[in-house]
């Protein structure tokens, strides 16, 4: 195996990550069990599975670390994962601003934004959408969407691959890897386009329960779970980071990439801790609340 090869460097290395995936198993136990005991059901179960997005993905990370054979398995279940909190997240908004009944009583004169990434933030010239529940429906659609396909073309990537017509690296346009991994990227920027239009309009309404922050730390989590280590791939396909025997080029990038993952998401599983376990005030009464610039007023 790999680990048998490593020298004491090597092995220290894989100790200390291991250690750190350890911890942020350890810290999220105890930060589900804070919320669960402190926070009404109806927002605890959607808030432990946000916060337990970076702990999973350390622990399948580790797991390909240790076992580099299982890297596909790991990512996929890592992917699997990844997809259920985007939905969880825009549902975590919908619920911070007491639901969706409450939510289009709040904007029932306002407009969502459209004109925001990754889709179309320089679409600029787009109409703004009324605040309804059917516009509503259509953003949620777009999460679970990606919460329903994603797991079923995974599913397919693998039944595939254990019949040998699926090889990750293999983009010919003859192959499947290449279609599969251009919808599963469709689907995943129209899942990250409605959360961002509904961050966009109730940013300021929940700025008093910390989403930006919140925000920002989701947004870290899709941008080194995805882009980094789509970039790393990319970079060990071409062979620009050499080989190092047992590694090939392609499996020593897919190495630095989950040791890259441990350590950031053991960073981002400690924030999550801080900024979701302080105390926030309740929103302001709907008769307190203005809507953003443009928009016309919430009548008393």
């Amino acid at each position: 195996s790999l680990s048998a090869g490593l020298d004491l460097p090597g092995r220290f290395l894989f100790a200390t990550l291991t250690l750190m995936t350890l911890i942020a198993i350890l810290v999220f136990i105890e930060e589900a069990v804070y919320i669960y005991r402190k926070i009404p059901s109806s927002k605890a179960s959607i808030i432990i599975w946000i916060n337990a997005a970076a702990p999973v993905i350390s622990t399948t990370s580790c797991i390909g670390m240790w076992v580099p054979r299982s890297t596909m398995f790991t990512d996929f279940t890592a992917g699997i994962f990844f997809a259920i909190v985007i939905h969880k997240f825009l549902m975590m908004m919908v619920k911070e601003c007491g639901g969706q009944k409450m939510l289009l009583r709040r904007f029932e004169n306002g407009h969502f934004t459209i004109s925001t990434g990754p889709c179309c933030c320089c679409c600029l010239c787009l109409p703004r959408v009324p605040i309804t529940r059917q516009t509503l429906f259509w953003l949620k659609l777009s999460t679970f969407q990606f919460a329903v396909f994603r797991p079923v073309l995974i599913f397919l990537s693998i039944v595939l691959w254990t019949n040998g017509n699926y090889v990750l690296y293999n983009l010919s346009p003859k192959g499947p890897a290449l279609w599969i991994s251009c919808f599963i990227g469709a689907l995943t920027l129209f899942a990250l386009w409605a959360v961002g239009i509904m961050f966009r309009k109730v940013r300021i309404l929940l700025k008093c329960k910390n989403i930006i922050p919140k925000f920002a730390l989701y947004q870290f989590i899709v941008i080194l779970n995805q882009l980094q280590t789509t970039i790393i791939n990319i970079v060990a396909t071409q062979k620009i980071i050499p080989c190092a025997p047992p590694l090939s080029s392609r499996a020593r990038g897919s190495y630095i990439g989950q040791q890259l993952l441990i350590m950031e998401m053991f960073l981002i599983t400690v924030v999550s801790r801080v900024v979701y376990r302080r105390k926030y005030h309740d929103l302001e009464p709907l008769e307190c609340v203005a809507e953003e610039p443009g928009d016309e007023k919430q009548p008393p």
